[in-house]
């Protein structure tokens, strides 16, 4: 059965930057962690341990009834994602959270992108050019050619190709599934992508790192599902530039906590993107003043 949802502009802004917030916390916390455990073997953790949250979901996954098709998407979904959250990992003991935060910005970027060409939602010309000033600011902070490119960078840049993948296919289940299939879906399958990875690296954890990595695992399941309720909620080009206002968080974590430099190419960077977002949370909210009752088959704006 396909879950249909009017577009609630408002709704979905408010859930996505929850989930800013939330994935802040699990980035300032495997930050903390450093390199105590392998990247891989943390995010396998994070991932097992994030099972407990299951529970509340099993009654949903009895009654989902999965098509044959719905069961490969969550398949290439979890391998997809999987592969994006070892890349993370890796570099975030590597890089300056703020670089960490502006290159996954190119995700959103390319989830904006592929919903307009594979799931028809329509991308007027105004949201195209705050796109694309979101995407300068951006390259302001990464400046390349000006700076060194790590392998923590070229890790992101990759893992920011497969994370927009993976939230595009959330997309799609959302519009078909509960949130709570999405989100159990997900983490059972990216589960068992990781576990042959960590286990070829396995480092035995100590009681705090277990501890740690359960706190990454209970904002992380809470980031992904109020991603998924903001899908559910409205389109993605009005959700996803919500997601830049990470930023800010980041920048102010990263100095206050872990005594990385404010970079002033950061600031500029980032004062272009949050006008980009303010410009579209507004444009969004003076459509929908002014719509009126639309035709069955319109298209959402």
């Amino acid at each position: 059965m396909v879950i249909r949802t009017s577009s609630r502009p408002i709704v979905g802004i408010f859930w996505m930057l929850v989930t800013g917030l939330c994935f802040v916390a699990v980035t300032a916390l495997v930050k903390y962690m450093g390199p105590r455990l392998p990247p891989v073997e943390m995010a396998f953790l994070r991932y097992l341990l994030g099972l407990v949250f299951l529970v509340p979901a099993v009654g949903s996954l009895r009654t989902a009834r999965l098509s044959a098709r719905q069961w490969r998407l969550f398949g290439v979904r979890g391998l997809v994602h999987g592969c994006g959250v070892m890349l993370w990992f890796y570099a975030m003991v590597r890089i300056p959270i703020a670089d960490v935060t502006a290159m996954n910005y190119l995700a959103p970027v390319y989830v904006t992108i592929g919903a307009a060409l594979f799931l028809g939602e329509k991308l007027a010309f105004r949201r195209i050019a705050a796109v694309v000033a979101a995407l300068i600011g951006a390259l302001i902070i990464l400046r390349p050619g000006f700076r060194e490119v790590s392998s923590g960078h070229l890790a992101m840049l990759f893992a920011a190709i497969v994370f927009g993948g993976s939230y595009l296919t959330a997309k799609v289940m959302a519009d078909e599934v509960k949130p709570a299939v999405v989100v159990a879906m997900l983490s059972i399958f990216v589960t068992i992508v990781l576990a042959p990875f960590a286990l070829m690296q396995w480092v035995t954890p100590t009681l705090s790192d277990l501890a740690l990595l359960f706190c990454v695992a209970c904002f992380a399941v809470a980031g992904h599902y109020t991603m998924t309720l903001a899908f559910a909620a409205a389109p993605l080009t009005v959700t996803q530039p919500v997601t830049f206002t990470q930023l800010v968080w980041a920048v102010l974590l990263g100095y206050l906590v872990f005594d990385e430099a404010v970079d002033i190419w950061v600031l500029l960077g980032g004062l272009v993107i949050l006008g980009s977002v303010i410009f579209i949370t507004w444009r969004e909210a003076a459509l929908k003043r002014g719509e009126t009752t639309p035709a069955v088959h319109a298209t959402k704006v």
